[in-house]
Order: structure tokens, then sequence, then C-alpha cells
């Protein structure tokens, strides 16, 4: 190359190279510079600020939680848009799914974090997936409707522990209706369908009474007494009890009414501890314990599609001439997929978990939106405390720094493992 030439190549790569070295090599070289200084940046701390990664339980935690997320979220993620992948090719509304699972591939992580804090609120009113998970519940164990209720000293029950109530007398067939009045749950609680009580009148051979709220909205009721303004305990359980065990069941109505049969004579009547249980409110989704495998799925939420397209692109590729000779030698669809498709597709499978891999180490967004703060710490990633050590309330630019060059570390392999596949792909 002669002088000019290399002049004019010079003045080329000169803009590139001044670019490459303000936003690349200057930053990187000033955070490891900065790394080995304190907190005021006036002293050398060595290696001190890299100690503190290391011991620090918070930093320990972002490292731990960091581990997962490299090791699950890309996982998943690959798994599911294979599966996708495979299965979109075999219906006829394959493009349709393919567009409604990349979707979320087109809302941002701010977005993304909003709508998923959403998802996982606790009340179920509000939050869906508490909502599907308490009507699953509710499905195979019904909640109980009167958390609360308890009877007055002056009311024919006391208690039968274990939370369950029972009359203090025995009951007996065609006699005067039972009383069962309980206070303590607010009007506003009660059954939407609840109707005003009322007492039936006894039945020959049987047993009636009524299980009703002994609470007069706005005053002037009587204790132990159905007043016209009093509602019904409706759905609550009355047992009739002889001897320890349970001889007949009942279920009060919506005016509270019920009847038991002749079983029940001189049995006590007990209100289980099950018409008292709390609701159940479902999972609390983001609690130490699950909000980073929850905020993990909202991530797998949005990139399953990316993984979706391009192992599909990477399928499409694929010789079908091969799997139809599988096919033909006997090879069943499973051992096709997993001997023959998931093989030729490794490439495509690399590339996705690699590039997913290096996007999951700067996860910071979805954790730092998701996350309550009394769970913060818990789902607390690198990416996150990087930016609490330099500008959070106890801002350290040393530990900050530090976390940058380990952050940066933890993807250079990655990086070097990508080069070297690329390069093996370029001499095939």
């Amino acid at each position: 190359m002669t002088g000019t030439r290399g002049l004019v190549a010079a003045g080329f790569l000169l803009p590139a190279l001044v670019l490459l070295g303000a936003l690349v090599v200057y930053p990187i070289g000033y955070s490891l510079y900065r790394s080995f200084f304190d907190e005021s940046g006036s002293g050398f701390a060595w290696l001190g600020n890299y100690v503190e990664i290391f011991t620090d339980d918070t930093i320990l935690t972002a490292v731990k939680n960091n581990t997962i997320w490299v090791v699950v979220a890309p996982t998943v993620a690959t798994a599911l848009g294979l599966v996708f992948a495979v299965l979109t090719e075999r219906v006829r509304w394959g493009t349709a799914f393919k567009l409604v699972v990349f979707m979320p591939m087109a809302i941002s992580m701010l977005a993304a974090g909003i709508i998923f804090r959403l998802v996982y609120e606790q009340d179920p009113e509000r939050g869906a997936a508490n909502a599907v998970w308490v009507g699953v519940h509710d499905s195979f164990a019904a909640s109980a409707g009167y958390p609360h209720a308890h009877p007055l000293p002056a009311h024919p029950l006391e208690a039968a522990g274990g939370g369950a109530f029972i009359t203090k007398d025995p009951v007996s067939a065609g006699g005067p209706a039972v009383r069962l009045p309980l206070v303590g749950v607010a009007p506003a609680q009660m059954p939407d369908d609840a109707r005003p009580a009322r007492t039936p009148a006894p039945e020959p051979g049987e047993i009636t009474g009524t299980a009703w709220l002994d609470f007069t909205r706005g005053g002037g009721g009587r204790p132990n007494a159905v007043d016209p303004k009093e509602l019904g305990l409706k759905g609550i359980e009355i047992e009739a009890v002889k001897d320890g065990r349970v001889v007949a069941r009942a279920t009060a109505g919506a005016d509270g009414t019920f009847t038991l049969p002749a079983q029940a004579d001189g049995a006590r009547l007990r209100l289980p501890e099950s018409n008292f249980r709390e609701p159940y409110n479902g999972v609390d989704w983001l609690g130490p314990s699950l909000v980073t495998p929850a905020i993990i799925g909202s991530y797998v939420w949005m990139w399953a599609g990316f993984a979706m397209v391009l192992i599909a692109a990477g399928l499409a590729a694929v010789p079908r001439e091969l799997l139809e000779a599988a096919r033909v030698d006997g090879a069943g669809e499973w051992q096709v997929f997993r001997r023959v498709t998931v093989p030729l597709l490794a490439p495509v499978l690399a590339v996705v978990m690699v590039t997913l891999m290096i996007n999951v180490l700067k996860i910071f967004d979805l954790v730092f939106i998701i996350a309550p703060g009394s769970s913060q710490d818990d789902a607390n990633v690198l990416a996150l405390q990087l930016y609490r050590s330099s500008f959070g309330t106890d801002a350290d630019l040393g530990v900050g720094s530090a976390i940058a060059v380990l952050l940066l570390l933890l993807v250079v392999p990655v990086m070097l493992f990508n080069i070297r596949r690329m390069r093996r792909e370029t001499r095939r």
C-alpha cells in the first residue's frame, strides 16, 4: 500500500475510530479505572470494590438472580420459540398465530412492565393472574363467605373449637324454628342475592330454622330476633351432630332458612369452621419467593416471539426431503423432531440462545418496574444494582464501576463463543 493510499484509508477509518473510541473504548477504560477508587474518587481502593461485590448480601443476591436469568430465561424462550415455530407450520392459521406471538416485541419494556405489574396484582379483582388462580382454586375448594362472623353471648350458640360454633341445647323435630344468629359481617360484604331473613313454620318430623345476620342497618334491631331489615346468611352450612357424629347436613337459602331431616332429632346444630375461613386470595406473585420467576415469565412473554421468528426462518431452510425420508423409514413425529429437526436447527438455536443471553445480562427495566419496593432487593439483578450503586441514595461510583466491569466480563465469554461459532459457519 502506497503512502497516499494509506492516508486515504486512514481518512476513511478515522471517523469510525473516533466514534469507537469515544463511545466504546473510553467508557470501558474509564469504568475500569474508576473501579479501583473509593466512593469520592480521591482514594485508591485497589480491589476493595470488587471484594464488596462478592461480600455484600444485596449484590450477591443480584449475582445469584443474574445466574438464574441467564440459565432460565433464554432456555425457556428458545424452547417455546422452537415449539411455536414447529407447530405453526402445521396449522392453517399459522401466520395469524405468529403475528399474535410476535406482537409483544413491539411493546417497550416500560409498557410490558406496567402491564405485568397489573397482571400480578395481589387483589383477584385487579390482577389477572390471581383471578385465574383463585378461580381454579375455588372450583375445587369453595371459599368461605363469612370469615369474621360470630355469635353474641345472648345468642343460642357457643364456640365448639377450631373456629366452629354449636347450639347450646339439642333441637327436636317438629319443634319451633331453630335460631342461628350471627354478627360481625358488614352489610356490604353480604351476598348480593341475600334476602331478608324469615322464620319458617315448624314441619312435622323435620327441623327447620334460620341462620341470619342479627344486625339491623341503621339501628333499632332486637338481639336474637329476626327483624324485618335483617338478611339471611345465604350458603352457610349447618351440621347436626349427635354423639360426636354428623347425622345430617343442610345449607341455608337466600333468606337464611334451612330444613334438616328427622335423623337430626336430639342433635346439636353446628356451624363448621369452613363457614368462617378467610377467603383464598391467591398467590403473592410479587412476594420475595416468586418475584424473580414472575418477572422472567413476563420476559419470556416478550421474547418468545423473537425466538419463534428466527427459528421459523431456519426451519424454512431445512431440506424437506430429509424429513420425509425419516418418515418413510418409519420414524414417528417425535423422533423426526428430536433426531432430525432439532440437530438441523442447532446453529439457529445457538444464535437465539446467545442473543438472549446477552440481552438478559442487560435486563433492568422489567425488574425495576414490576418488582415492588418491598421485594426489589429479592428481585435484584446486576444492571439494577449498577444503577442503584451509581445513582441511589448511597451512591458509590467505585462499586458501580466495579459492577459495570463485572457485567462486561460476564458478556465477554458469550461474545467469544458467538465469534467462534460465526467463524466456523464461515469456513463451511
